[in-house]
């Protein structure tokens, strides 16, 4: 799969947008259509190594404004709360028609539309980390600003590294929630797992071994079958045997509602983030 981008912006590379600009290169995307800021000149410096245009905004004040400007696609990838300062510096450098795509959680559509010139469309877009190994979730949010063409090209930013799912702004949190977080899910489950295989006398090395070995080859399996994760579990569990006890250990811890307790708080502090 190859890609093609109007100029394309990236503004305050971070570890998840520059997994972005990894996913976007590795298909295809010509390095010389992208501009890119950084903090620090370090950094700059690392991009520019891989034959990008890099420049640090803070050796260069003004950094931001003159990658924004003319371009057609711009990505904020700085933390929540710095996109309000960040619009309003290169708010007069956004042509009509721009794209703005945020990947910040908690920061609404309609507070980046307030910031930006009539005629910027703008996007939230909310990735996982495993957008960096091209496995990514990413949910799509359009503005009241943003019309199909709009959506699309910021969808293309994210399907060349995993899925995409289109979804109200109203439900954006709650995806975040289950998909944004869930890799810290999974990491705590193989973190947990392996420890009680170290309690059952096994080496950290052979634990690990026997539990992200297992995860993937479910995960496999999973992925390979037509069969729902219900009917797979249940084909591993025999009546009356060893896994079927196990398995009645775990459905009385409530795994279901647990997760959806912590989905929740997730929610909730995304919630406390927009509010602030």
């Amino acid at each position: 799969m190859t890609i093609e981008l109007p100029r394309t912006a990236l503004l305050g590379v971070g570890s998840m947008s520059g997994a972005v600009l990894d996913g976007l290169l590795s298909a295809g995307l010509d390095p010389a259509t992208v501009t890119l800021t950084t903090k620090s000149e370090e950094s700059a410096a690392a991009h520019r190594a891989r034959g990008l245009d890099a420049h640090a905004s803070d050796a260069e004040p003004d950094a931001n404004r003159a990658a924004a400007r003319g371009a057609g696609l711009v990505v904020l990838g700085v933390k929540p709360y710095a996109i309000g300062d960040l619009l309003a510096e290169v708010a007069d450098d956004l042509a009509p028609g721009t794209v703005v795509v945020s990947v910040a959680v908690g920061t609404t559509t309609a507070s980046m539309e307030r910031a930006v010139p009539a005629g910027v469309r703008v996007v939230r877009a909310l990735p996982n980390t495993p957008i960096g190994v091209g496995r990514g979730v990413t949910g799509i949010s359009a503005g009241a600003s943003a019309d199909e063409d709009a959506v699309a090209l910021a969808s293309s930013l994210f399907s060349v590294s995993g899925s995409v799912i289109e979804v109200p702004e109203s439900q954006l949190d709650a995806l975040s929630a289950v998909s944004g977080s869930g890799p810290a899910y999974v990491f705590l489950l193989v973190e947990q797992w392996q420890r009680a295989a170290e309690e059952l006398g096994f080496t950290p090395e052979q634990a690990a071994t026997m539990v992200q070995g297992t995860v993937r080859g479910a995960v496999a399996l999973l992925e390979a079958s037509d069969k729902a994760p219900a009917e797979l579990r249940r084909a591993v569990t025999s009546p009356k045997g060893t896994t079927e006890r196990a398995v009645a250990v775990l459905q009385d811890a409530d795994l279901s509602g647990t997760l959806l307790r912590a989905s929740r708080a997730a929610i909730a502090r995304a919630e406390e983030i927009a509010a602030s």
